[in-house]
């Protein structure tokens, strides 16, 4: 087949939500193409996001329950999306929630069942797009740079601010991919410290004062050192990051702009390194609210980089669309995980059918 119709599921690290983007896709001359027919985001409770950020301390009989029944979840917010939208899928294609992820151990987990979720959605689903890259050999991420490479080829650089900051763009010929540092995790932080979901706009950043100690610890980290293919999970965030920022002691709002400093260095530094000049970068993602943040790394990039911050379907739903497309490829027969960007053996379809029951 050349046409599906397929509901993306993605869950980010930054724990704000679920979002869910119905596309319909067509192959024409070997290119694809999609349209964004319906979407929706829910917001995660509080409860909810606690338990998925605690579940990485959960034993491992409780973890596979809240596997199923996050999966449960999973499967009546697509029945009463298809309800309310009055829609038609062939497919749903879940991201999952990411629990676990330690490619250098072979190990990656995301939870929402699968079984689970087909049953409950009556709908069937492709899901763990991750586990056969990591058994390769590979990063298991970034995944969306596929759809970067199928559906935005016009833009020189691809960011994705969510709760890691990654990025995707061709070198020689071939698509390049990996977490440039983390973003949203590392700025809700400070937001936490004040009770706050976020910091809307990067307004309370734009108060605070840099800390130049802290910035150039976080700066230093061994990570930035690692050539790509490389790739970031909480545990990483919470084993090297997390000392540096309760060791500074800084004030909340010193501590945001003292993160956003970082992450617009990171980016920018990294940035000009691969394409200095005459580039566009297309920025998506819940951190393409942050102004402060995008101000900054403007600043940095020097006006040589052009930042592009499209229409907010794109930028909420981007990874969304990229997951439902990576259902697509799945179903085709076609690669989804590409090596030269996760540094596995050799590219692969990835993802596991689920048939409800």
């Amino acid at each position: 087949m050349d046409k599906y119709k397929i509901i993306g599921l993605m869950s980010g690290t930054s724990l704000d939500g679920l979002d869910l983007a119905y596309c319909h896709f067509t192959k024409v001359r070997d290119r694809w193409q999609y349209k964004l027919v319906a979407q929706k985001s829910i917001a995660y409770s509080l409860a909810q996001s606690q338990k998925l950020k605690n579940s990485v301390q959960l034993a491992a009989d409780d973890l596979l329950h809240l596997d199923i029944l996050f999966g449960q979840w999973l499967g009546q917010q697509i029945a009463l999306f298809v309800e309310e939208q009055h829609l038609e899928p062939d497919y749903v294609a879940s991201h999952g929630h990411t629990v676990f992820h330690q490619p250098e151990r072979r190990l990656t987990y995301q939870m929402g069942n699968g079984q689970e979720l087909a049953n409950v959605s009556g709908l069937p689903v492709i899901c763990d797009f991750r586990s056969k890259d990591v058994l390769l050999g590979g990063q298991g991420a970034p995944l969306v740079p596929v759809g970067d490479q199928e559906l935005f080829s016009e833009y020189t650089f691809c960011l994705n601010l969510g709760g890691i900051a990654n990025m995707s763009f061709a070198l020689h010929g071939q698509r390049i991919a990996y977490d440039v540092c983390p973003a949203n995790m590392l700025l809700n932080e400070g937001a936490g410290q004040l009770n706050l979901p976020y910091d809307k706009g990067g307004r309370i950043a734009r108060d605070g004062k840099m800390d130049h100690a802290t910035l150039a610890k976080l700066n230093a980290l061994p990570y930035y050192q690692k050539e790509f293919p490389k790739s970031l999970g909480y545990e990483w965030f919470v084993a090297e990051m997390l000392p540096i920022i309760e060791k500074s002691q800084l004030d909340p709002a010193d501590l945001l702009r003292t993160g956003v400093e970082h992450i617009a260095h990171r980016i920018a530094h990294d940035v000009l390194q691969c394409h200095p000049s005459d580039a566009r970068m297309l920025v998506t993602g819940g951190g393409a609210y942050n102004d402060f943040l995008i101000q900054q790394l403007k600043v940095l990039l020097h006006q040589t980089v052009e930042v592009i911050v499209p229409q907010q379907h794109l930028i909420e739903y981007k990874e969304a669309i990229v997951f439902a497309l990576m259902g697509a490829l799945r179903l085709n027969g076609e690669m989804n995980c590409l090596k030269t960007v996760t540094g596995a053996q050799k590219d692969s379809s990835s993802g596991r059918i689920f048939y409800p029951a």
